[in-house]
């Protein structure tokens, strides 16, 4: 994983240019905040590395500080410590974006431990939103970014309209 004191971090790129700022914002996520209202440094990580579908060199090296926070305490992070790995898989998979040659063992290492931590934060209470972002960051883990979309949309609603479609074709 790329240190936070690296200076290949000014080489990478963001929506808004260099990605010098993001270590600053990672070192946040240590105590596990929430991302609920737009809270920092979520909306800054959200708005500079899944910019409208979009994703960037900084945002896979971003990635496995993100799950390194969550494995802290998978029982605490709440659904941003799964949502975001697996959108920026679901970007870059949608986009065909390549991961730099020098981050990409990080980043896909960190993935594949997606699926153990969503057990392990299992033995919490998790709403519907939490479901689907935990469902989700398996499925992106597991090399299924359509399947880790599709997931992340489907709401109680979508799931009832989704299912009568299925039934009457």
């Amino acid at each position: 994983m790329l240190g936070l004191e690296d200076p290949r971090w000014s080489e990478l790129q963001h929506a808004y240019g260099a990605a010098s700022d993001i270590p600053a914002l990672l070192r946040l996520l240590s105590d596990l905040p929430s991302s609920e209202n737009d809270n920092e440094p979520w909306f800054s990580l959200w708005s500079a590395l899944a910019h409208q579908g979009d994703v960037y060199s900084a945002s896979f090296a971003a990635v496995p500080h993100v799950i390194e926070a969550l494995a802290s305490s998978p029982l605490k992070a709440d659904f941003s410590y799964f949502q975001f790995p697996a959108w920026v898989e679901v970007c870059r998979a949608k986009k065909g974006v390549s991961v730099p040659e020098d981050i990409a063992p990080a980043y896909f290492e960190s993935l594949s431990r997606l699926p153990a931590l969503v057990g392990s934060a299992a033995a919490r209470q998790w709403d519907e939103g939490v479901l689907r972002c935990a469902l989700s960051a398996v499925a992106a883990a597991k090399g299924q970014p359509a399947v880790a979309e599709a997931v992340l949309e489907l709401s109680p609603e979508v799931a009832s309209a989704f299912m009568e479609w299925f039934h009457e074709r």
